[in-house]
């Protein structure tokens, strides 16, 4: 009598990462390695997911793999550096945090009115010359205000003062543009496609745009807040006469320092959730077929989750597959009972809540996720 082959079950790990303890890399190791535990024969398939900031290079390159391109290019205050994109076949990551992020600033207080996003555009100008017909760029984590200028001036496009002298703008002086040429900068980018993963709605300017919301977190005091959200609304002004695009109620135009509406307008990204951006290149319900369950996460699951980022995301496109979805998450904030609804089909919290200190919670958070995971994977 010929004995039953076991089937071979397939799972899908797509977490974000924890934010403060484990990268979404790490956090796949850890729920690969449980699952493996419980059914040595699973197929385990994992992406690790990053929202457009630090680390989304080495996500993608983990899921898809590929390879890294070093290039030298402009730092967010003038000095040379080393940054790198990701090449997957003739599609190229660049992640502007790699430039024009936090921790590339100069030492002492950030300054957002003088920081640029020149280099990511030179990183952008560099993945176009070795043949990408694809960029993708993730917004987030920027020092900078500048609108998307710099990178832009970058890849060609060309701003004049009242003098009609060519020069590139920072947040501080985005309001001695008087004219904008895109010409150039049309040329160089023909017949590439960009998208721009870009995980929130703030507007360019005003209340909840770029300067208002999120330039006190990078060294702006209110007389500078102020400022930089002037400039930003004769940016727009000059935008729509040199594109006749209006880029002043655009959602997500607000991101990176202004940069969502710089790369939509000026060089015509389209901007996009970054959890759609990624499962569009997996071919995500195709891949789908016969998996058992996918698990995906975040450091801490709240009513701002709801919004459609990574979890909602994910739980939405697999829902229309009739796949399963469990959430483990680091913690539980408020009200999430409406996820349910969008998709998800059970949540487990990894933080046992008994942590005097963010030292022992990170201490601790990898042993566990792996009683979390043994906990969930027994229960299936």
């Amino acid at each position: 009598m010929d004995r039953e082959t076991p089937t071979q079950e397939k799972y899908f790990l797509m977490p974000d990462s924890f934010k403060g303890t484990m990268d979404a890399i790490e956090v796949c190791r850890i729920m690969k390695a449980s699952i493996l535990r419980h059914d040595p024969a699973a197929q385990v398939i994992s992406v690790p997911i990053a929202d457009g900031g630090e680390g989304t290079v080495d996500c993608f390159l983990h899921a898809f793999g590929g390879k890294k391109r070093t290039v030298r290019v402009t730092g967010p205050y003038g000095k040379p550096m080393w940054a790198c994109y990701g090449r997957i076949g003739e599609t190229a990551v660049v992640e502007m945090a790699a430039v024009s992020g936090f921790s590339k600033g100069k030492e002492g207080k950030n300054d957002p009115s003088a920081a640029t996003t020149y280099g990511v555009g030179e990183l952008m100008k560099a993945a176009v010359s070795d043949g990408m017909k694809k960029i993708i760029l993730g917004l987030g984590g920027s020092c900078t205000n500048d609108g998307g200028a710099g990178m832009a001036a970058a890849l060609g496009v060309k701003f004049y003062d009242a003098k009609g002298e060519e020069f590139i703008p920072a947040g501080k002086d985005l309001d001695r543009i008087c004219r904008i040429d895109t010409a150039e900068c049309e040329r160089t980018l023909k017949g590439v496609e960009i998208e721009a993963m870009c995980d929130i709605d703030n507007p360019l300017y005003g209340p909840n745009g770029a300067a208002c919301v999120f330039a006190p977190q990078k060294g702006a005091d209110p007389d500078m807040v102020k400022r930089l959200d002037q400039n930003l609304r004769v940016y727009a002004r000059r935008i729509l006469e040199a594109t006749g695009i209006d880029v002043s109620l655009l959602t997500g135009g607000g991101a990176a320092g202004g940069m969502g509406a710089g790369a939509s307008a000026l060089l015509g990204a389209e901007l996009k959730q970054g959890i759609d951006v990624i499962l569009d290149l997996l071919n995500f319900e195709t891949i789908l077929r016969e998996c058992k369950v996918i698990f995906t996460g975040e450091g801490q699951l709240d009513r701002q989750s709801l919004g459609g980022k990574v979890v909602v995301g994910i739980a939405r496109r697999a829902r229309k597959a009739e796949v399963p979805v469990i959430a483990v998450v680091g913690t539980v904030k408020g009200d999430v009972s409406p996820i349910y609804d969008l998709g998800v089909e059970k949540v487990f919290q990894t933080d046992p809540g008994i942590y005097r200190s963010e030292e022992e919670l990170k201490k601790n958070c990898r042993r566990d996720l792996e009683r979390t995971m043994d906990r969930v994977l027994t229960q299936m």
